[in-house]
């Protein structure tokens, strides 16, 4: 979880290779009503992201036997409350990607993306930080985080 361009994805989808487990993407979930209003520079509020959240909890719970992994901000506590509706504590965890502000921008401005750089500011000043997560520094290589995931699980 995390802002635009802090790497979700790319480090969702080694994480999930890593674990055997599907990855889930979470921008596939977004209506395209949503897509277009990002598109055009205009962010998303709490009713806007309410389907959306509701179709990942959906999907999350449709693989709860088996797992998976989902790359998807989950910004306010309110969002990931949504995400957990039907999981236990400790069927979740969550891992937060910090990034400063001057490598998000490179990284959305080298991307083909419906997500434009002018919103990044209004995801900045949506995110609350989560009190129980893994938090990451985004900006290290990825094969780096991959280690520190390694390493959380090889103490569990």
């Amino acid at each position: 979880m995390g802002v635009s361009g802090c790497g979700k994805s790319t480090l969702g989808k080694k994480f999930a290779d890593f674990l055997n487990l599907p990855f889930v993407e979470g921008d596939q979930f977004h209506s395209q009503a949503n897509i277009e209003k990002m598109k055009n520079g205009i962010p998303l509020n709490d009713s806007d992201r309410a389907p959306w959240l509701f179709a990942l909890n959906k999907n999350l719970i449709a693989k709860k036997n088996t797992g998976s992994v989902l790359a998807c901000s989950a910004l306010k506590q309110s969002y990931r409350d949504i995400l957990s509706q039907g999981f236990s504590p400790d069927q979740l965890l969550w891992i937060y990607l910090d990034c400063d502000i001057k490598t998000l921008r490179k990284r959305i401005e080298k991307r083909a993306h419906f997500m434009p750089i002018s919103l990044l500011e209004s995801q900045i000043e949506a995110l609350e930080v989560p009190n129980e997560a893994i938090q990451l520094d985004a900006s290290s290589e990825i094969n780096e985080l991959i280690a520190q995931l390694k390493l959380y699980f090889h103490e569990k």
